[in-house]
Parts: structure tokens; sequence; C-alpha cells
């Protein structure tokens, strides 16, 4: 083996070592989960809805949270830094409502953590965050909630947009790749036995770990950081395939917007704390913090896709002029293989959510996503809580 070969076997290796996390997660979860019935416990139950001018959104999702209410569950609505109705609006359904105004601590956190404050009072054994344009049946917050009481544990509900077959394509793409993040992968980790990713919205807590969660913070993937707060408690979060979120999806620039906000945040949670969970998951022999920084090293699928097609290039490039084709051969078969558990997610479930002619669109996606990406790493977007605008299925 020659200097230029080993050259090309070790640009190979990193993107080879993700490739292989992101197919096994997504492999491993295209199996689906069975759904059980519905739990019959006793619980004391608090729902808290953070919300930041969603008025409007109140008037359509608002009768999905008052379905909730119960003898023993609260529905708690936190109008954070509000400047509509939201509160009134919310009062009027019969919501319980705590407001908040703080123009200059703002983010989600922080109103996570203010209706901490207001209902630790008489705490609950279980609290949910559900988002305020997302909507829970009352049999997925049962077995939200009995998961949560029967491990003691976190639990995090798969979150998905409703089906919208007469979205752009673009946003259609962006849907079918949220599924496979927030279903198939969560499926995926938790058949690895890893910790679930909390996604924001449709996670449970038992009190005394919510209680113990650093909150208030400015972070805008809130969800990722007490994801990882929770391991460090060591009480991993598990995921519940029985209970769905759902929300309407967001409109072509909405979905630019929200997008920027969650995988900007999570690249800098990457950065962050992906090479330290993994090494410090293999010096304590802890598989939860190993998983966890596997996951967070492994980028977005796009990103994923864009880089090993750029490899698949070079690759060549350096076939062409005499370096062993082994390296070549492995990144097409991984192309190959990345090709197919996508094409597998979109033939079962994924259909729903990306009709085939708007999958025709693929490339401009990616553009898009890249341009997104270079905005991102360059500093030239900035991210924060803001409300997404939301289109009709």
């Amino acid at each position: 083996m020659g200097p230029f070969d080993l050259v090309a076997g070790l640009a190979l290796a990193p993107i080879a070592a993700i490739d292989a996390a992101f197919l096994l997660e997504t492999g491993l979860g295209l199996l689906p989960d069975r759904t059980v019935p519905p739990p019959k416990r006793t619980k004391r139950v608090v729902v808290l809805v953070p919300a930041h001018n969603e008025e409007r959104t109140l008037a359509t999702s608002g009768a999905g949270l008052v379905r909730l209410q119960g003898a023993s569950t609260r529905v708690v609505l936190v109008a954070d830094n509000c400047t509509d109705a939201t509160a009134d609006t919310a009062r009027t359904l019969g919501l319980e409502v705590v407001e908040r105004h703080d123009p200059v601590r703002r983010g989600k956190g922080y109103a996570l953590a203010h209706g901490r404050d207001h209902v630790g009072a008489t705490p609950p054994d279980v609290i949910v965050v559900l988002d305020a344009d997302c909507e829970i049946d009352p049999d997925g917050l049962a077995r939200l909630t009995d998961a949560v009481l029967a491990t003691g544990r976190a639990a995090q509900a798969a979150y998905l947009f409703r089906p919208a077959p007469t979205a752009p394509p673009v946003v259609q793409i962006s849907n079918f790749a949220f599924f496979v993040k927030n279903r198939i992968r969560q499926r995926g980790i938790a058949r690895l036995g890893g910790a679930a990713i909390l996604t924001g919205s449709g996670m449970a807590f038992p009190w005394k770990d919510y209680a113990a969660l650093d909150l208030a913070t400015g972070n805008v993937v809130e969800d990722l950081a007490i994801g990882i707060g929770l391991i460090e408690l060591g009480h991993p979060a598990q995921y519940q395939d029985g209970a769905t979120v759902r929300s309407d999806c967001s409109s072509d620039d909405g979905s630019s917007t929200q997008r920027a906000r969650w995988e900007g945040g999570f690249l800098a949670m990457a950065r962050r704390h992906g090479l330290g969970l993994l090494g410090s998951g293999i010096v304590r022999g802890n598989w939860s913090r190993f998983w966890m920084g596997v996951h967070l090293c492994v980028p977005p699928l796009s990103m994923l896709l864009a880089a090993n097609v750029v490899m698949t290039l070079l690759l060549a490039v350096a076939a062409l002029l005499g370096v062993s084709a082994l390296p070549l051969i492995l990144v097409v078969v991984l192309l190959g293989m990345l090709g197919t558990v996508v094409l597998l997610a979109w033939a079962g479930e994924g259909r729903m959510h990306l009709h085939r002619d708007a999958a025709v669109r693929l490339p401009r996606y990616l553009i898009w996503k890249l341009a997104m990406y270079a905005r991102l790493l360059t500093g030239r977007q900035r991210v924060a809580w803001t409300r997404t605008e939301r289109i009709d299925p």
C-alpha cells in the first residue's frame, strides 16, 4: 500500500464511521414497534405549554389542549413575552394561564423554568411539555406518562408534522426528513439501548428530574441540552413510539427559519458536546453517554449525503490518478446503503409526508440546505425562539 492509498483510506474513515452510525439507527428503526393498549394508572400530570404569540394557533389547537384536562391532569399555559392576546385566548378556552414578561431573558427555556416555578407548590408526578401548536390524543398522553411512572425516567413521544400533500416540494422533503429523524432514527436508537433524543414537544419527565434540570437558558435547542442533562443525572430519556405529537408543517419561508433554528442549534451542540460525550462514554463504560456522542457526530441528512457525494468524487479522481480503487468502492457502497434505507423509510410511512412528484425536487432541497449550513457556519444567520408560520395540511 502506497502513501496515497493510506491517505485515501484515512480520509474515508470518519465518513464511513458516521455513515455506519446513521445506517444502524435508521436500519433498526425501520422495524415497527408494537403499540400497547393505554394504561389505567392514577397519576397527577401537568401538561406545560410554553407559548409565544400563539393567539391564532390556539384558535385551532386549543380544543385539543382542553381535551387533555381531567381530574388528575392540569394544562398550564405559559404566555411568554407575548404581544398578542395569547393569554386571554387561553383563559377563554378554560386553560390555566401564567404570564411572563422579561425582555432581556428570552427563550423557551426561561418559559419552562417559569412554568416549573408556578406548579412547584403542588408538584405533579409527571410533567409533560407540549408546544402550543402541537396536539396529542389522551391515549397517547396516557402511554407517555405511564412509561415515565413505570421506569422513573423521562420519555419522548414521536414528534411529527401532519401530512401536507399540497405543500411546496421543499416543505414536503423537509417534513420527510423530520419524520426520519423523529420516528425512524428514534426507534433505532431505542433498539440500540441509547437515550432518546428530546425534541422539544411531547417530552414527559418525573417531577424530581424536571425539578433538577437547568432550564433557564436562552439555548435555542433546549431539548438537546435537557437530554444531555438527564444523562448527567444518570437518568437517560426513553423513546415511546406509542405516543405521537403532531403539528401543522410550516410554510416555505417558515421551514427555512425553523430548520435554521433547529439545525444551527444542533450543530453548535454537536461541536460543544459530541466528541466529549463519546470519549467520556468510552472511559466510563456508559453506553447512553457514548451513543449520544455518536448521534451528535452524525450531521443532518442533507449534509451527510453531500459529504458522501463529495468524497465519492474526490476518490474517483484519485482512482483515475492511480490510487487504489478500494476506498472508492467502499464509499459507493456506503452511498448506496444510505439511499436504500432512506428509500425504505419513504416506502413505508414516509410516503404520507412526501409525494413522489415532490421527491424529484431533492437536488433543489439539497442546494437550499447547503446554503443554509453555509450561513450558519459563517455566523450570517441568527437563530432565536420565534413563532413559526404554519400552513394547512
